[in-house]
């Protein structure tokens, strides 16, 4: 089992830990940004085969000795989604604090009214 796998846990349960835990909103966005990089790294590393390259067309390269670009390719899709849900979301915060005057979710819940 790959070091990669152990480091992907890790970051996942940081992240889960800080959803779980924080109340702050910002706080709560970086554990789902920390997680989200756990899945990413997870997904990139089951992808990754020992001894083979990446499939780029050169010389000596064949389809036998190429590791499969579909993981790759969908770790890159899932970072430009998150990176434009993490936009979205920062902007959402900037909303709460300029409603309620506070980040602290508790605090929110409270106000609502």
């Amino acid at each position: 089992m790959s070091v990669y796998y152990f480091g992907a846990i890790a970051l996942v349960l940081i992240g889960l830990y800080a959803v779980l835990v924080k109340k702050n909103v910002l706080k709560i966005l970086i554990g789902l940004s920390i997680m989200e990089t756990g899945v990413n790294l997870l997904l990139v590393s089951i992808g990754y085969i020992s001894g083979k390259s990446a499939p780029i067309l050169s010389e000596g390269i064949t389809a036998s000795n190429a590791v499969d670009p579909i993981p790759q390719a969908l770790v890159l899709t899932a970072i430009v989604i998150g990176v434009a849900t993490t936009a979205m979301a920062l902007s959402v915060a900037i909303i709460l604090y300029e409603k309620y005057g506070t980040l602290n979710v508790e605090e929110i819940r409270r106000l609502r009214g």
